[in-house]
C-alpha cells in the first residue's frame, strides 16, 4: 500500500511537470503571436502608405535624363491619366470650389471641423468620424489634415489644433446636396463643451 506522503509526492511531481510543459508552450505561443503581430504591424502600415499615395497626396512624377553631350537634363515625366497613382485627388482651394469637390473622406473632415464649435485636435476628428483613435492611426490621420491646411481647406490655429476655413465654411454645402445646416451635424460635434 502506498502511503499518504508518497502519493503527495507523486502528484507534486506530475503538477511540476505540467507547469513546466505549459510554461514551455506559452513561450512558444507568445514567441509566434509575436511574429505575427510584427506581420501584422508591416501589413498596416503598407495598406496605410498606399491608401496615402493612393488619395493623392502629392503629384508622383519620374524624373528622367535627357540631353546631348554627356549633359543630364532632367525631365518630369508624369504617369498616365488613368492611373491613380499621380493625380491629386485634394485640389487647392479656390472661391469657386465647394465642399463637394473633395473625395468623401476629406469631405467629412471639412464637414466635421465646419460643424465644430471649437478647433479640434486629430484624435478628436477621428473619435467624431467614428475612426479608430489608436495613436499609429491617427498619425496617419494627420498627414490628411495637414493636406487640407497646405491646400487651403482647412487652418492650423496652433500646432495640433485644426478648424474649418472661414471662407470655405461661408460654401460647404454645394446646391446639389441640398442639405442644411443641421443634416450636416456629427455625434457630438459643435455642442457642448470641448472634449
Amino acid at each position: 500500500m502506498v502511503s499518504w506522503l508518497e502519493e503527495l509526492d507523486r502528484r507534486e511531481a506530475a503538477a511540476r511537470e505540467d507547469i513546466a510543459e505549459l510554461r514551455d508552450r506559452i513561450e512558444e505561443l507568445t514567441k509566434r503571436l509575436a511574429e505575427r503581430e510584427e506581420v501584422l504591424s508591416r501589413l498596416q502600415i503598407t495598406r496605410e502608405t498606399m491608401t496615402e499615395i493612393l488619395s493623392g497626396d502629392e503629384t508622383i512624377s519620374v524624373a528622367g535624363a535627357e540631353g546631348d553631350a554627356g549633359e543630364a537634363e532632367t525631365e518630369e515625366h508624369h504617369l498616365p491619366v488613368g492611373s491613380p497613382v499621380g493625380v491629386r485627388l485634394v485640389p487647392q482651394w479656390t472661391p469657386e470650389l465647394v465642399v463637394g469637390a473633395l473625395p468623401r473622406s476629406y469631405r467629412d473632415i471639412v464637414e466635421v471641423l465646419a460643424d465644430a464649435v471649437h478647433p479640434m485636435r486629430a484624435h478628436h476628428i477621428c473619435a467624431a468620424l467614428g475612426l479608430s483613435t489608436d495613436k499609429s492611426k491617427v498619425e496617419g490621420f494627420r498627414s490628411r489634415l495637414k493636406r487640407l491646411v497646405e491646400r487651403g481647406w482647412l487652418t492650423e490655429a496652433e500646432p495640433g489644433l485644426f478648424a474649418s476655413q472661414p471662407a470655405v465654411t461661408a460654401g460647404a454645402v454645394a446646391p446639389e446636396q441640398g442639405g442644411t445646416e443641421g443634416s450636416h451635424r456629427r455625434a457630438g460635434v459643435g455642442s457642448g463643451p470641448r472634449p
